[in-house]
């Protein structure tokens, strides 16, 4: 015969159900975790503060982030106040936000 039947499935036993369950659970825990750590702790590039600049800027693929902290971040925002284009007035504001002035 060259098409083998195929069995009747069985039927899931209360044990069986109740595994399916602790898993779907546990899954759905660990999705509300990863949200609430997402939403209480963004991480460092949610803001321009203290010295650290985070820029999003657009790009063929949607948009980009530019982040940097310290001497970098001071030497991006001394090019964009010395500059005019579109990144630059981008990134200004956010060096202001940074606490970093034109000098």
């Amino acid at each position: 015969m060259p098409f083998a039947r195929i069995p009747a499935a069985e039927q899931a036993t209360g044990r069986d159900k109740r595994r399916i369950a602790a898993a779907i659970a546990a899954v759905a825990l660990l999705l509300a975790a990863v949200a609430i750590w997402a939403t209480v702790r963004p991480g460092a590039y949610d803001v321009s503060r203290d010295g650290c600049i985070t820029v999003n800027l657009p790009s063929s693929m949607g948009g980009s982030l530019l982040h940097a902290c310290g001497g970098e971040a001071r030497a991006a925002c001394q090019r964009a106040y010395a500059r005019t284009d579109a990144i630059s007035r981008l990134t200004r504001p956010q060096c202001r936000l940074a606490g970093i002035n034109p000098s």
